[in-house]
């Protein structure tokens, strides 16, 4: 379809300024179930070069580039200010944000301004106004109808295919907003720094429990996680110890993973764990509890002390 359509969905886009997150190219599968065109936005101080980027994506065909001093670190009391100014010219029936920390943080306050209820996390489209999402930790599934003028929706990544990265040609757009934020100013952002694959979109994940008693003991992990090419995450109980920073953790509350391969070091298994990772394709589970929950959804499981297993594991593959 050309021309202004209420049927576009448009889909605020995650990135760093230069780099798309990930878990985009799955959101932009799910827009492209709903029918209609695709348009995304990319906020933020310096964007230019990740609005192009976000052009490449096939199944878009518009980009709104955003860029200001106001919209760094992507506060949402900025954004959503944007998103408003475009929403009340172009009539969106739809806006979709990825399912991690800053569609969380985007859509709630969308939906205040705009008096609908948002649908978070879904893992399937129904039609255009039915979606699919789960409940109680990921133990009940629910379809929800919506009769709001505009559906707020985030996606859970780990439900849908991701988009290709390239091939695409969506025409960009340059807009700008009168951007008046006095309630929350960006100062830094403080992450951890690791040359391993990114969490949410690693082929190969390795977690790690109470179980492995502190956080020295991690570095066990992180030494089989660089022989494999994996990227480590972490429980609950994990980062609440303070053996890790909070950006590992894998749950419920945390970061929804669904690799090829996941390894649970020491994890027992508890119901906000398992709702972060058991779409994994094969799950492997390290624990010296035979009763562990985690032996459960395992595919391959091992009764055994992790710091006899994890090293026997590392010096098997320095063999190879």
């Amino acid at each position: 379809s050309s021309g202004i359509n209420a049927e576009w969905p448009l889909r605020p886009g995650e990135h760093d300024g230069a780099n798309v997150n990930p878990a985009t190219l799955n959101t932009v599968t799910a827009a492209t179930k709903l029918g209609g065109s695709v348009h995304a936005i990319v906020a933020g101080d310096s964007c230019v070069e990740a609005g192009n980027n976000t052009a490449k994506i096939p199944g878009i065909e518009k980009v709104f580039v955003a860029e200001s001093p106001a919209l760094k670190g992507q506060i949402a009391e900025s954004v959503v200010q944007v998103l408003l100014d475009i929403q009340s010219k172009n009539n969106y029936t739809h806006i979709l944000a990825n399912g991690t920390v800053f569609g969380k943080n985007i859509l709630p306050r969308m939906g205040a301004k705009l008096d609908v209820a948002p649908i978070s996390d879904i893992i399937g489209v129904e039609s255009d106004s039915t979606f699919v999402r789960t409940i109680y930790a990921g133990n009940a599934i629910q379809t929800v109808e919506s009769s709001d003028p505009v559906k707020l929706i985030t996606v859970r990544g780990t439900a849908f295919e991701a988009s290709p990265a390239d091939g695409g040609s969506a025409a960009t757009e340059n807009v700008s907003s009168d951007i008046n934020n006095d309630k929350s100013e960006y100062i830094e952002a403080k992450l951890s720094k690791s040359d391993r694959p990114e969490l949410a979109s690693a082929n190969i994940v390795i977690s790690g429990g109470r179980g492995l008693k502190n956080g020295e003991n991690f570095e066990m992990l992180y030494e089989l996680a660089d022989k494999m090419g994996a990227a480590v995450g972490a429980s609950r109980a994990a980062v609440d110890a303070g053996y890790v920073p909070s950006d590992l953790q894998v749950g419920q509350t945390g970061k929804m993973v669904a690799p090829d391969l996941y390894i649970a070091v020491g994890i027992s298994g508890a119901i906000q764990h398992l709702a972060g990772m058991k779409d994994s394709k094969t799950i492997v589970a390290i624990n010296k509890d035979a009763e562990a929950p985690i032996f459960q959804v395992s595919d391959i499981g091992l009764v055994d002390d992790l710091f006899k297993a994890v090293p026997e594991m590392i010096a098997g593959i320095e063999q190879q």
